[in-house]
């Protein structure tokens, strides 16, 4: 295999905050780019304030899930409250490919490091600007985290108990959702910049990125002048029947259940035993088993909660039904696909302690990435400023006792 991972040469100066940025990072950075974090003890970033911590220290080196959201990035760390550190950041920005931010529209100007500033100083840099909802429009300067951002897409509208109301996503799952989406836009202008010479400001929204998922929903307001709502686990266009998750032998143990064509329903139906209650009139077509769905689902459940949930995902499966396990949590460290795929991996973390993170998610059969834990704060500073920007052993350690460098 090739060891020249795809984005080698490249230089990330990254300003992403909290997760969706660091993910934008984290993805270059698993394609071979060199990112680094730019961040500061002056104003520690919530995800190094998370639980849980290694060995149960808290400490913001040492949260877990900090390492695992913002694996692949380095760290500096400057304090940007100061004039000083934030030339310092300009001129880490002329010696870099790419600028992320995921600040509200004008703070990148207001550092003095906006992009006609800094297109001045390097005409070809790239900067990936990626605003809740974008650099311009009512919306602007909108504040959200990933839980408020949902609510902006219409995708909250969608999800909830059948005949409910919304019922958001508790957690920011947005947030990397939007820096894998950023992630390519910065390829893309990469490439253009390779084919032009020239480089450019991307212009990123995470609410329209995040938008994407409500597609279906969307078409059928526009066609059907249906105003979609939450439906439990039904399917959202109302197409398939029965669609959800169904309960199993042992504690809060579920199978997911998705029937769309006849063929999938015979095979459920030979699954079960050919069972009297799924060969009635009602149940024949899948208009039928749309209109009954309520008793059929309650039926299926009957079934469902005297089997395994595994033993019987592998069996609706050779019978050709979508069904799958309802993994929890703790399930997936052992299931044999994520082990399979390495998609978890025990590394070493700078400190010494070991951990686990997620691997990358991009598997490139020539030239696999190296995945490390996410940055002590500022870890990287003395070869940035020494080695990448040529700066003095005697001003370096000047800025550090002035907390410039901080």
């Amino acid at each position: 295999m090739g060891k020249i991972l795809p984005l080698k040469g490249i230089r990330v100066a990254n300003f992403g905050w909290v997760w969706a940025g660091p993910v934008a990072g984290q993805t270059l950075a698993f394609l071979g780019a060199e990112v680094f974090k730019v961040e500061s003890r002056q104003r520690i970033d919530m995800t190094r304030t998370l639980p849980p911590f290694a060995e149960g220290k808290p400490g913001p080196d040492r949260s877990l899930s900090n390492h695992a959201s913002w694996a692949g990035n380095g760290s500096v760390s400057l304090n940007l409250k100061e004039q000083e550190a934030c030339d310092l950041a300009r001129d880490l920005i002329v010696h870099s490919d790419v600028v992320v931010d995921n600040f509200g529209p004008g703070v990148m100007d207001r550092l003095g490091l906006g992009y006609e500033r800094m297109r001045r100083a390097k005409p070809d840099i790239i900067m990936l600007s990626m605003p809740a909802a974008g650099l311009y429009g009512p919306l602007e300067h909108v504040r959200t985290y990933g839980l408020s951002l949902t609510s902006v897409t219409g995708l909250d509208s969608l999800v909830g108990y059948k005949k409910g109301g919304p019922v958001p996503f508790e957690n920011a799952f947005s947030d990397p959702l939007a820096g894998i989406f950023a992630a390519f836009a910065a390829i893309t202008a990469l490439n253009h910049r390779r084919n032009t010479g020239q480089g450019q400001q991307v212009d990123f929204s995470q609410q329209e990125a995040v938008m994407q998922m409500v597609g279906p929903a969307y078409m059928d307001y526009l066609l059907n002048g249906r105003i979609g709502g939450p439906k439990g686990n039904e399917h959202p266009l109302g197409i398939a029947a029965p669609h959800s998750v169904f309960p199993c032998r042992g504690d809060d143990r579920w199978i997911s259940i998705a029937v769309h064509t006849e063929s999938e329903w015979a095979g459920l139906v030979s699954a079960m035993g050919e069972p009297e209650w799924a060969q009635a009139e009602r149940y024949s077509t899948l208009q039928g088993r749309i209109a009954n769905i309520d008793a059929l689902h309650a039926q299926l459940a009957e079934w469902t909660v005297q089997h395994d949930d595994r033993a019987l995902a592998e069996q609706l499966q050779h019978h050709g039904v979508a069904a799958a396990p309802v993994l929890n949590v703790g399930d997936l460290l052992q299931d044999p696909q994520y082990v399979s795929r390495k998609t978890f991996l025990e590394v070493e973390h700078p400190l010494g302690f070991r951990e686990t993170i997620y691997g990358a998610y991009i598997k490139m059969s020539r030239t696999p990435p190296d995945v490390r834990p996410g940055p002590m704060i500022g870890q990287d500073n003395d070869y940035v400023f020494r080695e990448i920007l040529g700066m003095s052993e005697e001003r370096y350690r000047d800025l550090v006792e002035r907390k410039i460098i901080y």
